[in-house]
C-alpha cells in the first residue's frame, strides 16, 4: 500500500491528466495539491510511484501520465463517486418521455441516452425475458398452407414469426394441436418450456409423432430460439472511433471499426464482466485487463439493472482508459436506478 501522500499525489496526477490529457509534472501538483509540499519532495515521490509502476513517461519530458497499474490502484483504493447534477433526473425523465410499445424500444432508447450523456459507446442487454411467463400461444391463418405463430408473454411482448406448410398440412391440423399445447404452457416461464425436450412437447399433445406434430415442435423452436439470448442495444458505435489514441493507425482503425460489426463479441465481454464480479455496483475492467489487443486504451465499465420478477438486466460503457472514472461511476448507478424505475413501470401496466 502508498502512504497516504502518495496515494493523494497518484489521486492528483489522474485527476489532472484526465482534465488536460497532458502529462502532469511536479510543479503542476504543487499549484494543486491542498497540502504545503516540496518540489523535490514531489519529484521524489513520483520517482517512487514510477518505480511502482503507478505512473510512467511518455516522452523524454519530466511529467508523467498514469499507468494502468495506477489506474487500478485508484478504482480499488481511491475512487470516490461524484454528486450527480440535481437537474439529472428531470433530464432523463424528459429523455425517456416517449410513448413506447414495447420492452425493446425502452432499452433501445436507454442505450441512446446513455450514449449521448458521456460521449462514449453504450451497451444496454434487455432483462431476462426467460422469466417471463406466457400468457398465449397460438396461430393465425393466413391461406391453406400459410400462417403466423404468435407468442404473448405477462411483460406485453408479442413475437411472431411466419410458416409456409407442406402441401401434406393443413393449417386446421395444427390448430388442434396448438389448442392442446396452449393449455399446458399458459402460466409457465419461457426458460421452463424452451427446456421441454421434443418428448415432453409429444407427451404433452397425446398424440404419435407424425408430421403434424412435428411441424409444431419445430415452430415452437423458432419461436424460443430468440429467448434464449438477451437481446443488445448498442449507441454511439462511432465514440469508439472519437475516443482511440493514435488515429494514424489506420490498420489499427479500420479493425477496430470492423469490430464494431460483430456485437456479439461485446455482449460476451459485458456478460463476463457482470457475472463474474456481482460483488460491484458498476465493475471496471481496463484496456489490458480485456482479452483484445484492440481495446488495450479503453476501459469497459459494467453495472446490472434489478427488474424484480423480470429478471436482471446489463449497463455498460466503453470509452478511454483516462476517463472520469468518479463521474462515470455515479452516472451509471443513478442510470440504471432510472431505466429499472422505466422498466418496472411499462410492466406494470400488464398486471
Amino acid at each position: 500500500m502508498l502512504s497516504k501522500r502518495q496515494e493523494l499525489i497518484l489521486k492528483m496526477i489522474i485527476n489532472v491528466f484526465n482534465k488536460t490529457q497532458q502529462p502532469v509534472g511536479s510543479k503542476t501538483l504543487m499549484d494543486e495539491l491542498t497540502i504545503q509540499v516540496s518540489s523535490a519532495t514531489i519529484r521524489n515521490e513520483m520517482a517512487k510511484l514510477e518505480e511502482l509502476g503507478l505512473i510512467e513517461k511518455t516522452h523524454s519530458s519530466s511529467g508523467r501520465v498514469p499507468s494502468n497499474k495506477g489506474y487500478r490502484y485508484y478504482l480499488d483504493y481511491l475512487l470516490q463517486p461524484t454528486d450527480m447534477p440535481e437537474n439529472l433526473h428531470e433530464k432523463l425523465q424528459m429523455d425517456f418521455n416517449q410513448q413506447f410499445q414495447r420492452i425493446d424500444d425502452i432499452v433501445s432508447r436507454s442505450a441512446k441516452i446513455l450514449s449521448d450523456l458521456t460521449s462514449y459507446t453504450a451497451f444496454v442487454a434487455s432483462p431476462e425475458i426467460q422469466f417471463c411467463r406466457i400468457t398465449e400461444f397460438r396461430i393465425v391463418p393466413l391461406s391453406n398452407h400459410q400462417m403466423m405463430a404468435i407468442l404473448v408473454t405477462s411483460d406485453g411482448d408479442v413475437k411472431n414469426q411466419l410458416y409456409r406448410l407442406p402441401d401434406d398440412v393443413s393449417v386446421k391440423e395444427l390448430e388442434s394441436l396448438v389448442k392442446k399445447i396452449n393449455v399446458a404452457v399458459k402460466g409457465k416461464t419461457l426458460h421452463e418450456v424452451s427446456s421441454y425436450s421434443s418428448a415432453k412437447f409429444i407427451s404433452l399433445l397425446g398424440v404419435e409423432e407424425d408430421t403434424a406434430s412435428l411441424i409444431l415442435l419445430q415452430l415452437l423452436k423458432d419461436v424460443f430460439k430468440p429467448v434464449e439470448t438477451d437481446q443488445l442495444f448498442v449507441n454511439g458505435e462511432l465514440n469508439l472511433l472519437n475516443n482511440y489514441s493514435n488515429l494514424d493507425d489506420l490498420d489499427n482503425l479500420k479493425s477496430l471499426y470492423q469490430l464494431l460489426s460483430h456485437p456479439e463479441i461485446f455482449s460476451d465481454l459485458i456478460h463476463e464482466n457482470s457475472l463474474n464480479n456481482p460483488a460491484f455496483s458498476v465493475h471496471v475492467r481496463l484496456g489490458d485487463e480485456l482479452p483484445l489487443d484492440l481495446l488495450k486504451d479503453y476501459s469497459l465499465l459494467t453495472a446490472t439493472y434489478e427488474v424484480g420478477d423480470f429478471g436482471n438486466g446489463i449497463v455498460a460503457l466503453l470509452g478511454p482508459t483516462n476517463m472520469p472514472y468518479s463521474q462515470m461511476i455515479s452516472l451509471m448507478n443513478y442510470f440504471k436506478e432510472e431505466l429499472a424505475d422505466q422498466l418496472l413501470d411499462y410492466y406494470s401496466k400488464f398486471r
